[in-house]
């Protein structure tokens, strides 16, 4: 049982005044199994729909080429026009990482969507960002340059050969750039003003772009000071009092510090070699973040505005701290934030995370703590409600209908005349109660006087033993839906030999699924068992009785589990399957005992 990867796409559509288009583009998109469609945003001065959706990394792609296929044939670049720049029907198809999946592997499918819309749809294909194969097509303007009228001649250009594709311009349907990123988070702080000085303030020492040096400054406010530039024989570092005499002087201060000075400035618009009477730059406190102040009159104060484009590098609770605390230098007070439009679910959990350690408490907390946790600490419902379900992507939740019943209801389900839920939702069941309890003790264990020096150990059971429970409880279903398959193939047709030959291979396979995920419930018993031997290491002696009936449990899912596995193996015609599953078990089921054992021992001295 894996978790599912997750993975956004955002595809931009030359397209935003007929909305029957877009209907059928989005339509199209949806008829591929798992897509989620988030957003559809129609703007009708830049002729441009901005659509978001997110599916499982196997099918994102397929999704993606959907959507493209079906705007070639429906949008005329020859007739569009519109504000925003652009370059082909489908202008841009990013792919995100948003759960369990790596920039790497959005990387991988960008380039294989991007093979077959070149080959197939006879469209010029431009790979952007981190899929880019040479640090020019990074940039997506650098890409996009001299737009959809300008593609008949800049494709003639050897350096602008397309990645895949026809070196010409499709004439309908234009080019297209296929590309991978981060995530973007749209992240808004709230000041206690109305002032947009004072946002700007704050905004500009926090973006990466930075601000201009100053000197002299007469108050607390930044800006006032005085402009540095730079003159003959004078090239001032923008961060620290250094001075070189020329540009090789200030070129080679910055290298021993791990920057490059031309492409600093380079990305500010100035040319290195013509910098005399030009501002000297101080850097942002933050890599990955634009930012700039504005003011919102019906919230009635300022806000910080920022665009984050890699939330793993510069996380949202860091930044937040930081806004916090230019505020207070300035005599000024950050009263909450505001995510706008969607944020993933690691972001708020490294930050609920951060928080608890903070505080001094355990991170192991179930997810809907951690986001509560985040959502109170960086003031996310300030200027409006903030809504976990329809605000976080990626947020682990079991939709199965078994797990999310009331105990008492699960229990008479299970005692009802119907083979599933059987014993094999039960083993997870009791596994995931056994894990449970050693992450109460770790938890509680990290608060108690006397465990100071074992808080971080403390933090890391809990957090660990929050995904083997997560996995389990999500197994209570998962064992029901493959015994599923079993009663689905037996209900097939079984007249002809090629039926009962087709019905028989079926079989086999649900037999096989059968006997998987109870093997998986084993094995994350046996890491519930470990969870409580490494809690039953430190725990408070008061606590003892938890540890081992934490213990008792997760051998019983591992024991109960083991039988299902072996029930189904007896129907299994694979004799080298059964053999090799077999071994497996029999070696999971002789380490949990040892553990067992352990952790008996030392919960019973404490008797």
């Amino acid at each position: 049982m894996v978790a599912k990867k997750i993975i956004e796409c955002v595809p931009n559509f030359s397209e935003g005044r007929d909305k029957k288009v877009i209907d059928e583009i989005c339509s199209a998109i949806k008829t591929v199994e798992t897509v989620e469609l988030l957003d559809v945003d129609m703007g009708s001065d830049t002729n441009r729909t901005v659509v978001t959706f997110i599916a499982e990394s196997k099918y994102v792609a397929n999704a993606a080429y959907k959507g493209i296929e079906k705007a070639a044939e429906l949008i005329d670049m020859r007739k569009h026009s519109g504000a925003h720049p652009r370059m082909g029907a489908t202008d841009v198809c990013p792919l995100i990482p948003v759960s369990n999946t790596t920039m790497e592997e959005c990387v991988e499918i960008a380039k294989s969507l991007g093979e077959i819309v070149g080959n197939k749809l006879g469209i010029p294909i431009f790979l952007y960002e981190s899929a880019a194969i040479n640090e020019e097509r990074q940039n997506l303007a650098n890409v996009r340059s001299g737009e959809y009228e300008g593609f008949s001649e800049k494709l003639k250009n050897q350096d602008w050969k397309p990645d895949f594709g026809p070196a010409e311009l499709n004439v309908k349907s234009g080019v297209t750039a296929i590309g991978a990123r981060e995530f973007l988070i749209a992240y808004n702080i709230n000041l206690n003003t109305t002032d947009r000085t004072y946002a700007n303030e704050i905004a500009y020492e926090l973006r990466e772009r930075g601000r201009w040096k100053r000197i002299n400054q007469k108050d607390s406010f930044y800006y006032k000071g005085d402009v540095v530039n730079f003159e003959e024989n004078y090239y001032p570092d923008g961060n620290s009092d250094y001075v070189g005499k020329n540009l090789k002087d200030i070129e080679n201060f910055y290298r021993k510090s791990g920057r490059n000075f031309r492409k600093r400035y380079n990305s500010l618009g100035l040319d290195p070699e013509n910098l005399i009477g030009k501002p000297v730059y101080k850097d942002g406190l933050f890599t990955h973040v634009k930012g700039l102040g504005w003011v919102i009159p019906e919230y009635s104060r300022a806000q910080i505005s920022m665009n984050l484009t890699n939330y793993k590098i510069s996380s949202i609770h860091e930044i937040y701290e930081a806004a916090c605390n230019e505020a207070q230098k300035r005599g000024l007070k950050v009263t909450g934030s505001e995510i706008v439009g969607l944020i993933p679910y690691q972001a708020i959990e490294n930050a609920g995370k951060y928080y608890l350690k903070k505080m001094g408490k355990s991170p192991g907390l179930p997810p809907v703590d951690l986001v509560n946790i985040a959502v109170q600490s960086l003031g996310l419902s300030d200027v409006s409600n903030f809504n976990p379900s329809e605000k976080i992507l990626g947020m682990p939740k079991n939709n199965g209908e078994l797990a999310n019943r009331v105990t008492f209801d699960l229990i008479d389900e299970v005692s009802r005349d119907s083979p599933a839920p059987g014993g094999g939702s039960v083993a997870a069941m009791s596994g995931s109660l056994g894990v449970a309890l050693g992450v109460m003790v770790a938890n509680l264990c990290v608060s108690k006087a006397g465990f100071e020096e074992h808080s971080k150990e403390l933090g890391k059971i809990a957090e660990d033993g929050q995904e083997i429970k997560e996995f389990l409880v999500n197994a209570i279903d998962e064992d029901t839906n493959a015994f599923d398959k079993v009663i689905k193939a037996m209900r097939m047709p079984n007249d002809s030999d090629s039926e009962k030959e087709i019905r028989a291979e079926k079989m086999q396979e649900g037999y096989k699924s059968a006997a998987e995920v109870p093997l998986e419930v084993v094995e994350y018993c046996y890491r519930a068992l470990n969870t409580c031997d490494r809690i039953s290491k430190i725990m408070d002696d008061s606590m003892a009785s938890d540890v081992g009936s934490g213990a008792q449990m997760s051998i019983a899912g591992a024991r109960a589990a083991a039988y299902n596995v072996k029930i189904n193996l007896k129907t299994i015609t694979d004799n080298e399957y059964t053999s090799k599953t077999n071994i497996k078990l029999e070696k999971l089921l002789s380490e949990c005992e040892k553990v067992l054992q352990t952790v008996i021992k030392r919960v019973e001295k404490k008797f």
